[in-house]
């Protein structure tokens, strides 16, 4: 698996990073959840399940940021930097945006309870590209084969310029 690499850390408490992805096939259908997890000295650990019930993609992210909070927090971690490329979870997470949908509410409110078992919780965006390792967890979960993400920059195949 090749997940970027962590920043360096301060020398404070040990620092943990979590990147994680869900998927919904088809949207809404299963959920598939995928986490890396990745301990203070560069081990990594990685997750691919199914989630519970059916549901959309911003369902099946929620459960992975739930995932990847559970995870974290048995295997003895207490700051965390948990990262994603579903900027509703991100965003929901965060406490930055709303939701009035029942089913996301009763998910955000589960991912909230998980974070406050953290003595430290920072939230990060990434694209999807920047994302792969768990991405490609959380659709083997469903047996999906691997979807790579275009690059940036890079026109995508079946669209034309027009000259």
């Amino acid at each position: 698996m090749t997940t970027p690499s962590p920043p360096a850390l301060d020398g404070t408490a040990a620092l943990w990073y979590a990147w994680f992805d869900g998927a919904a096939s088809p949207n809404p259908g299963r959920l598939g959840l995928g986490v890396v997890l990745q301990s203070p000295d560069g081990s990594q650990t990685v997750f691919s399940t199914r989630g519970e019930g059916a549901g959309c993609s911003n369902e099946a992210e929620l459960q992975a940021a739930c995932l990847a909070l559970a995870q974290a927090h048995a295997a003895g971690a207490r700051r965390l930097i948990l990262t994603g490329d579903s900027d509703f979870a991100v965003r929901h997470g965060a406490g930055t945006d709303h939701t009035a949908v029942p089913r996301l509410v009763a998910l955000i409110e589960q991912v909230q309870r998980w974070m406050a078992r953290f003595e430290h919780l920072e939230w990060r965006w990434v694209p999807r590209h920047r994302n792969q390792s768990a991405d490609q967890l959380s659709r083997a979960a469903l047996g999906l084969a691997h979807k790579p993400a275009p690059h940036p920059g890079k026109p995508r195949a079946g669209k034309r310029r027009r000259a």
